[in-house]
């Protein structure tokens, strides 16, 4: 990791990833400026840095955060956020120098990447897709992964950047193509979450001792990062959001659409997605994916009467 850098870096979007990979640049010693949704949440980070060794700004806007950087990393909900802070009336284009690396985390369509490369591209502007896996943890740890979409050259100069927020960064090829890598990824998200479910509403149904279990799950043949943070979660009833039940559908969406138009059948996918629209449609998207539990258990009057 780069204590002293040249590079300055602008961060696009603070919220429950962005906060901390933002910190994770200014600890690194990058120059940093920031901007939020919200100006107070830029203005509140920058005071958390203000009086030490790493120098942090919070801007208004986009442009003005272009202004002030050499690679600008953005980490917004989806496409409409990254189009309108990028190609936007105050969008990072319109004050980004040739040159320039936009290094984009948001999970968003594949296509949608491959459009806003080509439009930042006529402004000699460089576009990476870079969705992370990893989490909220992973965030705040730095060691996120990172698919990454684009130009080998602008990979090498954002480099600094992404180790300062990570432990893995893998190029797939052009633009769009880490959008593609993240939805491969989610497609076996998908699928461990629907199994540490139904095995967790199984073992209740079953009278089983789920601590003790979950022990011995981990050390076997069923252990994932799935059943190790999800499962642990369930069991104790913690069903906040480190990762959304509505970003989690997003992603499927996208998932979804995406292999539409390839021919892809995917049948597990779809069902997880059916059973989280469940859960949305009984008001609870804004909590943690491993919420799906609970609705195995309106479904089971067996796990119901393990769980009261």
């Amino acid at each position: 990791m780069n204590t002293f850098a040249p590079l300055r870096v602008g961060f696009i979007g603070l919220g429950t990833m962005g906060l901390p990979m933002a910190r994770n640049i200014a600890r690194a010693g990058f120059p940093l400026t920031v901007s939020s949704r919200t100006l107070a949440k830029a203005e509140e980070l920058a005071r958390e840095f203000r009086g030490g060794k790493a120098h942090v700004a919070a801007a208004r806007r986009p442009s003005d955060v272009a202004t002030a950087s050499d690679v600008i990393v953005s980490c917004v909900p989806d496409a409409p956020e990254v189009e309108e802070i990028h190609l936007g009336p105050a969008g990072t284009i319109r004050n980004a120098r040739p040159g320039t690396v936009v290094v984009d985390c948001s999970t968003i369509a594949p296509s949608a990447a491959r459009s806003i490369a080509a439009r930042l591209e006529e402004a000699e502007v460089k576009f990476l897709d870079a969705p992370v896996s990893g989490g909220q943890k992973g965030a705040v740890e730095g060691t996120l992964t990172f698919f990454v979409g684009g130009e080998e050259s602008a990979i090498e100069r954002a480099r600094p950047v992404f180790e300062a927020m990570g432990k893995r960064l893998t190029h797939l090829g052009p633009s769009g193509s880490g959008q593609l890598g993240k939805a491969t990824n989610q497609v076996i998200v998908a699928g461990n979450l629907l199994a540490v479910a139904e095995g967790i509403a199984f073992a209740e149904a079953a009278g089983l001792p789920l601590a003790a279990l979950h022990q011995a799950l981990t050390a076997g043949a069923a252990n994932s990062w799935a059943l190790e943070t999800l499962g642990k979660k369930m069991l104790d009833r913690d069903f906040l959001p480190a990762f959304a039940v509505k970003h989690q559908q997003k992603d499927l969406a996208i998932v979804l659409e995406t292999a539409r138009k390839n021919g892809i059948p995917l049948p597990g996918v779809a069902l997880v997605h059916q059973l989280l629209s469940a859960l949305e449609a009984a008001g609870e998207g804004d909590k943690g994916t491993q919420a799906l539990l609970t609705l195995y258990e309106k479904l089971s009057p067996a796990a119901r009467r393990a769980t009261s």
